[in-house]
């Protein structure tokens, strides 16, 4: 069974393994449960368009039951990131922002759908994902349309996720949908979750996944 929030297992410390994506650029690799994910921002406006997917190909990200399960329409720091079978796929251990954008999950360009073909799969396979550094707001205007917030992130912002089970996850640095800005670069950062772990979230983490587990009950 794959580890859970309230199961994860304890590891020993890992190797940091870290680089730098360019903007325009996309990357993706499989990740094992326990370790963590760390994107840096590389400069201001940079937005980093993230795919998950089980390992076993079985649990893709699910956007509405994340939402809806933890009572939010932002991802932020300890929520759980969940699939479309109800599991946990991975947990926002830590950020210097409190919004991530996830409700114009479009793809901006083939550039996910191309690394999606390196591990088998392809656009059947493209669904929603999360825009890490971009914030997406109702507008002030008699529509109530989504307006992209052109300052909200910096260079030197970070997010950290931890894999709650054996993920693959797949990142595009094009710039977001809605922003008229150039693509920026993100650094992307592999590591153990003992450097980062925060017990206040981890508690966090597993009370939004009982009340979801209450809920699909």
């Amino acid at each position: 069974m794959s580890p859970t929030p309230d199961s994860a297992p304890d590891l020993a410390p890992a190797s940091v393994h870290a680089h730098e994506l360019p903007g325009g650029a996309a990357w993706s690799a499989p990740v094992r449960a326990g370790r963590t994910v760390t994107l840096t921002a590389l400069a201001d406006g940079a937005n980093a368009t993230v795919l998950i997917v089980g390992a076993d190909r079985l649990d893709r990200l699910n956007i509405p039951d994340t939402l809806k399960s933890q009572m939010s329409a932002r991802i932020k720091p300890g929520m759980v990131l969940l699939s479309d079978r109800g599991l946990a796929l991975a947990t926002v251990i830590a950020s210097t922002l409190d919004w991530h954008d996830c409700l114009t999950g479009a793809l901006p360009d083939r550039l996910l759908l191309l690394e999606l073909t390196k591990h088998g799969l392809g656009e059947a396979d493209l669904h929603g994902c999360i825009n890490f550094f971009s914030k997406v707001a109702v507008a002030d205007e008699p529509r109530a349309s989504l307006a992209y917030i052109s300052d909200h992130a910096h260079a030197g912002d970070t997010v950290t996720l931890r894999a709650d089970q054996d993920l693959l996850i797949f990142v595009s640095t094009a710039p977001h949908a809605l922003s008229e800005g150039p693509a920026a670069g993100v650094a992307v950062q592999l590591e153990s979750p003992a450097h980062v772990e925060d017990p206040d979230l981890r508690e966090e983490a597993v009370r939004a996944l009982r009340l979801t587990r209450e809920l699909i009950a």
